[in-house]
């Protein structure tokens, strides 16, 4: 395998991997979904709720999954690669919208085994205490889906439809992401011998600090997530025109890349918990001044900044459990840290509308939101 022969190879194609895995399986239906809703005469919120659905369903078949994957990653992940594809043909060939929720379930389980988490998984095991780098490098590369399959998408369904897109999505997985799952993943682990005291996993489960970083960790990623991706609408009622409101939430994407390579140059010596507590306070920062932003110039910026905030969380998340209780079980431990985090994330943009309209105004939400995650950066104080 190239992950013992060639790792720079390995994680190079892990990085393609992801691109393609994130564009197809999230970025795609985001992009195609008012013209799923136009040809089928699908209600659009029907479509963005079996989206949401999928993301619990993630979510929820995380914590199983990443017990497996601390076993038989390869096996795992190429099977999710697959079912994920299959998945894609399904809900492409939907004649019902309760039909394509169902596919999209699947959609869901499948990205458990194939999205962010389960790499995560895989770096963390095969390069322990050197694996800031890799992690932030496959994080950049997801950061990009957006940028290349955003347009792509919208160039596919404009030509041939949103149902041969889906399959030429699909396609794309089982051509790329299910070989490079084939050749650039372990079979399996060698045992770990720790060389600090670690916890037994279970026990770990039942701990309130464990249950309260996850709190933490869910909280910061609701608040940012629910303000970044109401961008356009922020600020179109800030009076910026779509164009431009639309650039604001690409600019995001970016500050996000940015963020990750700031945060691979900074050194990681301190106690775990301080760069939880420093992204919560940040991210309120951050979020504050998002809300009050005004003229061309402070908007972006802004939109840099707390781009930059949200793509540092991404990663200090990916080492939580390694940096707290080492790297033996992470698979198990970080399905049930991620648990709460990927599902009040996508419960974000949705809230965030209903929120903003029982505040009055989305900066209203904003100001919310920079409170919420200063408290969710708060809980992690000495966890």
């Amino acid at each position: 395998m190239l992950a013992g022969s060639r790792p720079r190879v390995a994680l190079a194609l892990l990085a393609v991997a992801q691109v393609v895995a994130w564009g197809a399986l999230y970025y795609a239906v985001l992009v195609a979904a008012p013209a799923i809703a136009t040809e089928t005469g699908w209600d659009e919120q029907s479509i963005f709720l079996a989206v949401t659905g999928g993301l619990m369903v993630s979510a929820a078949c995380g914590v199983v999954v990443g017990r497996w994957l601390d076993a038989r990653p390869r096996v795992v992940m190429v099977v999710g690669a697959v079912a994920s594809g299959g998945a894609l043909l399904c809900a492409a060939a939907a004649q019902d919208v309760l039909v394509f929720a169902a596919a999209w379930l699947l959609v869901g389980a499948a990205q458990s085994a194939v999205l962010y988490q389960a790499v995560f998984t895989v770096i963390t095991h095969r390069y322990r205490g050197a694996r800031h780098g890799p992690l932030t490098i496959v994080t950049l590369a997801g950061g990009l889906a957006s940028t290349i399959f955003a347009p792509l998408t919208a160039a596919l369904v404009d030509v041939f439809g949103w149902r041969i897109t889906f399959a030429i999505l699909a396609g794309l997985i089982t051509l790329v992401v299910v070989p490079i799952y084939t050749i650039a993943i372990e079979d399996g682990w060698e045992p770990i011998v720790e060389t600090r005291s670690a916890e037994d996993s279970t026990g770990v489960l039942s701990s309130a600090r464990f249950w309260l970083l996850g709190l933490s960790f869910a909280t910061m990623s609701f608040a940012l997530y629910a303000v970044t991706l109401s961008a356009v609408p922020a600020y179109l009622e800030k009076g910026l025109d779509l164009q431009a409101a639309a650039w604001v939430l690409g600019v995001i994407g970016a500050g996000s890349v940015l963020g990750r390579l700031v945060y691979l140059a900074l050194p990681h010596a301190a106690a775990p918990w301080v760069a939880t507590v420093a992204v919560g306070l940040a991210g309120a920062v951050a979020l504050a001044g998002f809300g009050a932003a005004q003229g061309t110039v402070g908007i972006f910026l802004a939109a840099v900044i707390t781009g930059a905030l949200r793509g540092v969380h991404t990663l200090v998340q990916a080492s939580a459990i390694s940096d707290r209780w080492g790297h033996a079980q992470y698979g198990r431990l970080n399905g049930a840290l991620a648990l709460p985090v990927i599902a009040l994330t996508a419960l974000a943009p949705g809230a965030a509308s209903a929120i903003a309209g029982a505040m009055g105004s989305y900066q209203a939400l904003a100001f919310a939101m920079a409170a919420l995650c200063g408290v969710g950066g708060l809980l992690a104080v000495r966890r």
